[in-house]
């Protein structure tokens, strides 16, 4: 990594490079959390009046849909909390993994709380005559919903907007790779429900224009799909980050060019860079020092270089040993 006294290159890829970036960008995600909940509440309570009034599948399913979103929301801030506390000696490399964990429970619950109660209300639905009811209401929550989740949508959409232009990347690929589980949980949600809201109303329109209730119910199976989707991706990246996310190519070509920068640091023969956590990231490398000093200089060296290393933000921790004289040192990407 870089000298101490070097401007410290963001090795994980992950928004900013010094510890007031890195303070803001979690402040930005507890905001975007708690900003989703609260809309997630409203928007919840609304569409179950109306879905009790109106009796309306689509209805049924944006209930179901919002109410697991706010529950989801309770379990992104449980992971923001926990995750956020330091290493100790049981847990060596921190507790950043216990987001994955945390956001792996609100996916399963956007899967089972909204997708499967959604596609099995809609199927059941689907024989039903459907009562001649006034749907205005239903209209109306709609709207509201929509407005209310734009908010939502609005303030994630502005903090990965933010992350992907310092990363270098466009917002969605950033979403993809990023290693915070909480922005791209509530990005991916509020994007599902704003479509899951057009589907709704497009399923309610079209009963009304044809008198089929069919096609509530299949606006009812159309959200449980969208949010059966949304889900498997959600659970699959943090699956991802549990088992062993290594980072980027590009980020690991910019940590050995880091590595390498460092004045005691003539080669680097190995290197390893795995995320443990939002923006934390365990290092392994072999390494030759410059020099011929005995073996308790060369120890207090290296020693010095590891605690070089860890002082970079993103380091979690950072395990250096010695290269072998015949080790090929690593080529520059």
């Amino acid at each position: 990594m870089a000298h101490p006294n070097a401007t410290p290159e963001p090795v994980t890829g992950e928004p900013g490079s010094d510890e007031t970036a890195a303070s803001s960008a979690g402040s930005e995600s507890l905001l975007t959390v708690l900003v989703a909940l609260g809309a997630n509440v409203l928007i919840a309570i609304a569409k179950s009046v109306v879905a009790v009034v109106t009796g309306s599948a689509s209805m049924v399913a944006e209930a179901a849909h919002s109410w697991s979103d706010a529950g989801n929301e309770v379990f992104l801030l449980v992971a923001e909390r926990r995750a956020g506390r330091d290493a100790d000696d049981s847990h060596p490399l921190g507790y950043g993994r216990e987001a994955y964990v945390w956001s792996m429970f609100a996916a399963f619950g956007l899967f089972t709380a909204g997708a499967v109660v959604s596609i099995w209300h809609g199927i059941t639905s689907w024989s039903d005559g459907g009562e001649e009811v006034d749907y205005t209401w239903a209209y109306a929550v709609l709207a509201l919903a929509f407005v209310l989740e734009g908010v939502s949508f609005l303030q994630a959409r502005r903090q990965t907007r933010s992350a992907a232009g310092v990363a270098g990347l466009h917002p969605l690929r950033y979403l993809a790779r990023t290693s915070n589980p909480t922005l791209r949980a509530v990005y991916a949600e509020d994007s599902a429900a704003l479509v899951g809201i057009v589907l709704a109303a497009g399923g309610i329109g079209l009963h009304q224009a044809t008198g089929d209730a069919r096609w509530d119910a299949a606006g009812s199976v159309l959200v449980g799909v969208l949010l059966a989707c949304v889900a498997v991706f959600l659970i699959s990246r943090n699956r991802d980050f549990l088992v062993g996310q290594a980072v980027s190519p590009q980020m690991r070509a910019a940590g050995l060019e880091a590595l390498r920068d460092d004045p005691d640091v003539q080669r680097v023969t190995f290197l390893h860079l795995e995320f443990v956590g939002p923006g934390k990231v365990l290092l392994i490398a072999a390494v030759d020092l410059a020099g011929d000093d005995p073996e308790p200089a060369v120890a207090r060296r290296l020693h010095a270089v590891t605690a070089r290393i860890e002082e970079h933000e993103h380091v979690e921790r950072a395990v250096l040993t010695l290269s072998a004289p015949e080790d090929e040192s690593l080529a520059r990407d």
